[in-house]
């Protein structure tokens, strides 16, 4: 099986002293996992940034074993970020959850366009608010529709509204911006309280039920921001 694509740089593993097993998130193919002969050179290597579009030939001698990729650079994303932790940070993380709630070789276009998206979202001033949509965003597309809207009651309290989520258990405080979508947030922990409850969501529907932890890459994002 032989093929050309685009697609971008979720992880990276070292396969013996010269090569590296990488996961990819390609156009028409999905998720895609492939070895790269070489991939430790000074040359490759500068391209295999985590979140970074590449070229990828792939070549395969049947569908049960792993591939090989030959690669180009096609958009040096991450480059771009590495003065700034916080957006650094959060494309690995982004990364991350795709490879961790994608299947293999199951393409989605949806998918692939978000990824396309979330570089236009980083780039923005508000960018941090409108990534706590993104994560929505996927999790909708994955058929995970935490539609907080529907999940909450009003209540005033000091002629401030505010929006409960109750469970048999606990209570939460759903920030404002969650679900009227309108609304312009600066408040750096009104932010981090709305991806905290979206992580809390990622534990207690997916990551648990599968024996997974919380990823790396979204704690030390998360940390990153209260650096701020």
């Amino acid at each position: 099986m032989i093929w050309d694509d685009t697609g971008f740089l979720l992880s990276k593993n070292k396969y013996n002293e010269n090569s590296l097993i990488v996961e990819t998130y390609t156009e028409n193919h999905g998720k895609i996992s492939g070895i790269i002969f070489g991939g430790t050179s000074k040359k490759i290597k500068n391209y295999l940034q985590i979140g970074n579009q590449l070229f990828l030939n792939y070549n395969s001698k049947s569908d049960n074993r792993i591939g090989y990729f030959k690669i180009e650079i096609f958009n040096a994303y991450s480059p771009r970020y590495f003065d700034n932790s916080q957006k650094l940070n959060c494309i690995r993380s982004s990364m991350n959850l795709i490879k961790l709630l994608t299947v293999e070789s199951q393409s989605n276009i949806k998918i692939f366009n978000l990824i396309k998206d979330f570089y236009l979202i980083i780039s923005d001033d508000n960018w941090l608010q409108k990534y706590i949509y993104w994560e929505l965003e996927l999790l909708k597309i994955l058929g995970y529709d935490l539609e907080f809207s529907s999940l909450v009651y009003k209540k005033i309290v000091d002629n401030k509204i505010l929006y409960v989520a109750e469970s048999s258990t606990e209570k939460k405080i759903v920030p404002n911006f969650l679900i009227d979508k309108t609304l312009y947030v600066k408040d750096l922990n009104t932010l981090l309280n709305g991806l905290k409850l979206i992580g809390d969501y990622l534990e207690k529907t997916i990551l648990k039920p599968n024996n997974l932890n919380q990823p790396i890459a979204r704690i030390q994002f998360l940390n990153s921001l209260k650096s701020i």
